[in-house]
């Protein structure tokens, strides 16, 4: 025990022992699995790294490291089952990078106050989008629109997750998996292939960001990300045989827990 409490022997710019840093890597495995089945892994992931002491900024911006190397994987696995379409795909990365890189030069000026606050709005209603979201238990395949109807739809989503996931980013994956599903009437899988493809261009844009401002713990960030991937891989396979349905409960168990600690934050400020 006198072990696991001993400071971590990183130089860090904040106190973590090695049972805090070993909870943060497992709870980024379980982030990469959920996220790889259905989005959300972000809901997981970043409230890991603040629940156990590390500052917001550096929280977020060193989640962008290990979440994109979990993506990364995932992005491949799903490309090479054929999930992702190339044609919709370029169209909706320039629309996140630029969304992103945005989003990610204003979260550089919001105090930890009000990324408190701005939680208290979204933690609720991600909660409901989960409980409701038909994406995220496979619903059915609505007609699809036109090429050009489709691809203005699909840019549009892009731009502004983009720019969500550049500013705070938990969610970003299942509310893509909700547009594209919902507003663009893409099929289940398609979505979550180009899903996939937007998210790891947000979060590599945002993590530029933040790499260039001296905010990401690079060692944290690459064992955690280490940690996601291996999470990615076994999430990827249980989402290809039709195992989505586990990622509802997780993210709510976790929005709950994370909806405490704000408020809890928030009265004891």
């Amino acid at each position: 025990m006198d072990f696991l409490l001993a400071d971590v022997p990183f130089d860090l710019p904040f106190q973590l022992n090695w049972l805090q840093f070993a909870v943060i890597c497992l709870l980024v495995f379980l982030a990469g699995f959920v996220d790889a089945i259905a989005g959300g892994g972000g809901l997981i992931s970043l409230p890991a790294y603040l629940i156990m002491g590390v500052p917001v900024h550096i929280a977020i911006a060193t989640n962008k490291m290990s979440s994109c190397m979990g993506t990364a994987v995932a992005t491949w696995r799903y490309a090479k089952s054929g999930f992702v379409n190339w044609r919709l795909a370029p169209f909706g990365v320039v629309c996140a990078f630029i969304g992103s890189v945005i989003g990610a030069n204003l979260a550089l000026l919001i105090s930890e106050e009000v990324f408190r606050l701005i939680m208290l709005v979204v933690l609720p209603l991600t909660a409901l989008y989960a409980m409701r979201c038909q994406s995220l238990s496979g619903g059915e395949d609505k007609p699809r629109y036109s090429f050009k109807i489709t691809a203005l739809l699909v840019m549009l989503a892009a731009l502004l997750l983009g720019v969500y996931d550049g500013v705070y980013g938990p969610g970003t994956g299942t509310f893509l998996i909700l547009l594209l599903g919902g507003l663009a009437h893409l099929p289940l899988q398609e979505a979550n292939g180009i899903t996939k493809v937007i998210n790891l261009t947000t979060n590599l844009a945002a993590l530029l960001v933040f790499l260039l401002h001296g905010k990401v713990v690079l060692m944290l960030g690459l064992v955690a990300g280490l940690f996601n991937i291996v999470g990615s891989l076994a999430g990827t396979s249980c989402f290809v045989q039709g195992g989505a349905k586990i990622a509802r409960p997780i993210i709510l168990i976790v929005l709950l827990v994370f909806m405490v600690r704000v408020i809890w934050q928030l009265m004891t400020a």
